[in-house]
């Protein structure tokens, strides 16, 4: 099979790069691989991080991709629809995770043969920050693709809301299994410079800070925690840390914040997850997180809020727990009864097991499976 995989690729960074190379790697085994990607993915205005690119200190895999479309130029548009339809592909694959895109995306899809089926791997349907634009988009994109794999239950029901009868298999989000192996807890935490801590018990919050992961909640929940829990915070702010800062300050919670406030890069990335004892996701809303992948690889159970497809991705009891609200003191409670009950060791047993059948040659077989059964009707 002859695919084009239409996304973010290297010279971009950051968590749908890396899924798409993944991804990209699994599939070129046994089919003819095409990457195409951004001249121009945001422009620098609208981009809330410090850069969009692979730096010095990544470790990116160089896919070989071609640079073509400009998501705010409608000429790119027209000239990567050509480009696409020219190679003549039997499958054009993209990955959808924000409605920004939609239009640009929406347009070269729109305008590919009727022989080429058009696959789109969703992250999110209906956005955590809303934009009077996000309708209108996510109905111009989502009705010219054939059809869709999506990673949580949550993400197929908000895709129904937009496309009742569009064809859909949910597929898990596979284990980031790039960032190597774990280290010892001692190394990692000499690594950060809090070998002081090794006999706390640590909380992990990793990834972009955005207001619906929920930091302000989690920095609630460790003012009610006991003086031997501490928080190490791992990632970029896209917008401003101001608020977060004042409200450490505020809960005098400063002495057990250990604040990493800047992009981790991938070679970082085992000694924040070594050195924790579990990985923290308050969110406010959710569809899936690709946070639970990296902590799958780790063998680092989870704690997390009840929204979206969180509870689908960690089970109850076996690889995490799931809070009964987004309460601080819920959410406190459950991290107490994860340390008084001595879960760690159960729950990192059970995701060892879960990463041998959670691989990316699996997602993408399940992928090209559906693709083979999928009828694509004649474009009137």
């Amino acid at each position: 099979m002859k695919v084009v995989y239409l996304s973010t690729f290297y010279p971009y960074r950051g968590g749908i790069a890396q899924f798409n190379a993944l991804l990209f790697r699994a599939m070129e085994k046994h089919h003819e691989m095409h990457a195409v990607t951004f001249k121009r993915q945001y422009p620098n205005m609208l981009f809330p991080g410090k850069t969009q690119y692979v730096t010095q200190d990544d470790i990116a895999d160089t896919v070989p991709a071609v640079r073509k479309l400009d998501s705010v130029n409608p000429l790119s548009y027209w000239t990567t629809a050509k480009y696409l339809r020219k190679q003549a592909p039997d499958l054009v694959l993209t990955k959808y995770w924000m409605t920004f895109f939609g239009p640009s995306l929406g347009f070269v899809l729109g305008r590919q043969s009727r022989f080429t089926k058009r696959i789109a791997v969703l992250d999110n349907v209906i956005p955590h920050e809303k934009r009077f634009f996000d309708n209108a988009f996510n109905r111009y994109f989502l009705r010219r693709n054939d059809g869709f794999i999506a990673m949580t239950e949550k993400v197929k029901e908000d895709l129904l809301s937009y496309v009742p009868h569009a064809k859909c298999v949910v597929i898990p989000h596979p284990v980031y299994n790039q960032f190597g192996t774990k280290v010892t807890r001692e190394e990692a935490l000499n690594q950060l410079n809090l070998g002081y801590l090794k006999d706390r018990k640590i909380l992990l919050f990793f990834g972009i800070i955005r207001d619906y992961k929920g930091l302000d909640l989690l920095l609630d929940v460790m003012a009610a925690l006991p003086k031997e829990y501490h928080l190490i915070l791992a990632g970029e702010s896209y917008g401003s840390f101001d608020g977060y800062a004042q409200q450490i300050e505020e809960l005098s919670i400063g002495d057990r914040c250990h604040v990493f406030q800047r992009y981790i890069s991938d070679g970082e990335v085992p000694w924040f997850f070594s050195a924790a004892d579990v990985c923290m996701l308050t969110y406010k809303s959710a569809t899936q997180s690709g946070i639970t992948g990296i902590a799958q690889h780790f063998e680092l159970p989870m704690i997390a809020t009840h929204v979206g497809g969180l509870a689908e991705t960690i089970q109850h009891g076996k690889t995490g727990l799931i809070c009964r609200d987004r309460s601080p003191k819920s959410i406190a409670d459950s991290v107490i009864t994860y340390f008084e009950e001595g879960m760690r060791t159960s729950m990192s047993m059970e995701l060892a097991r879960e990463n041998k059948n959670n691989t990316w040659e699996g997602f993408a077989d399940k992928l090209l499976a559906f693709v083979k059964e999928l009828e694509v009707p004649e474009l009137p």
